[in-house]
């Protein structure tokens, strides 16, 4: 009897779970056959047709400035400093005073040493009016000849110390920092203060040897730095190095670029761009229309949906190429003409419908200008 009791119980536990499964079976599938019946609104969406365009050729590097001519002004003969004529950071000219040593001893031992060539110019000018009356010998002429000579070296020689004591700027540019203080005895080759010429300057960088056919002098090379944020400067390819790395396999590369405002300095690292003549035609897109992921990037085509009745979205695969400004080239997978979203990408799915709406659509250009706020 006991065991009738048990087996009731069981079989009606089952009947009771079966009859469970079976109402939420059917709640499930009235919850599908709704979702199938649901329809989403279409989302708004801006869109943009891709186009074709034809893309100046170029070729990036990271380069650094040098000066067209730039030196560490230095002492050329011991002596103290007596006076400073110039002021650290200033802008001068070719030629201009930097500093004076002292020469007193020079100019001391000088009245002398023209004493001494006055004295021999009128014993060698007696002795030739002898040597034609044959009262002195070719030898005695010739030694007066030659402390006459002697003479005059040392005059010369003392005129010379005199001036390289007085240190001029060999060429114009803007000076550095000062590396010497008044009555400071300098040594020979003591630096005395740096001088760079800046403009023009010298952009140096280095390309791949695949590219050395395509570089030439008078190619233009535009200049970038990070430290002027949309300040760009043009210049032209001034020197391409016959020599190709025999380790990196690089070519160098020298650019001249103007500088008259004297933002550029020598040893900044800066973004080069050389221009190539030829032109090559390009699929391009909005940056802002890609949706890049890990496996693969893609773009949102707008298109008819299947027997009319609005517009849906295909998502795309593609290849992207370069980019620049606002655009990315695109490589493969899309074509001319296509109507693809340009913004908001990352919240839509492939079939998505949607209603395009290009009132608040944003300006793309391929040379973006920040505003200053």
């Amino acid at each position: 009897m006991k065991k009738k009791r048990i087996l009731f119980a069981v079989l009606g536990l089952l009947i009771v779970i079966a009859v469970l499964a079976g109402v939420k079976a059917l709640q499930i599938r009235a919850m599908v056959e709704h979702g199938k019946k649901t329809v989403f609104p279409p989302d708004t969406v801006t869109t943009v047709a891709a186009r074709a365009e034809s893309w100046e050729t170029s070729l990036s590097a990271v380069g650094s400035l040098a000066a067209v001519q730039g030196v560490t002004v230095a002492a050329e003969v011991p002596a103290k400093v007596v006076e400073i004529a110039f002021e650290p950071g200033a802008k001068v000219k070719r030629g201009d005073l930097l500093i004076r040593q002292d020469t007193s001893v020079e100019e001391a031992q000088l009245p002398g040493a023209e004493a001494q060539v006055t004295l021999a110019r009128s014993v060698l000018a007696r002795d030739g009016e002898m040597l034609a009356d044959k009262i002195v010998s070719q030898a005695d002429y010739d030694a007066a000849d030659a402390v006459h000579r002697q003479a005059m070296a040392q005059v010369a020689t003392l005129r010379a110390t005199i001036a390289r004591k007085s240190i001029h700027a060999p060429f114009g540019g803007r000076l550095g920092l000062r590396q010497v203080n008044l009555g400071q005895i300098l040594r020979e080759g003591d630096p005395i203060v740096t001088l760079q010429s800046l403009d023009p300057i010298y952009v140096n960088f280095s390309l791949p040897q695949q590219e050395i056919s395509r570089l030439r002098p008078g190619l233009p090379v535009r200049v970038t730095s990070d430290a002027f944020p949309g300040l760009a400067i043009d210049g032209r390819i001034t020197t391409v190095n016959p020599l190709v790395d025999a380790e990196t396999r690089n070519v160098q590369v020298q650019a001249t670029v103007a500088n008259p405002a004297e933002k550029l300095h020598p040893g900044m690292f800066v973004n080069a761009q050389v221009g190539l003549p030829v032109r090559k035609k390009v699929v391009a897109v909005p940056a802002t229309s890609v949706l890049y992921a890990p496996y693969g990037d893609s773009v949102f085509v707008v298109v008819e949906k299947t027997g009319g009745g609005g517009k849906a979205l295909r998502q795309q695969f593609v290849r992207l190429g370069e980019r620049r400004g606002d655009f990315v080239a695109v490589t493969g997978g899309l074509k001319e003409g296509e109507t693809i979203v340009s913004t908001g990408v990352f919240k839509l799915r492939n079939g998505q419908p949607v209603v395009v709406d290009n009132r608040l659509a944003p300006g793309f250009r391929l040379a973006p200008e920040p505003k200053n706020d």
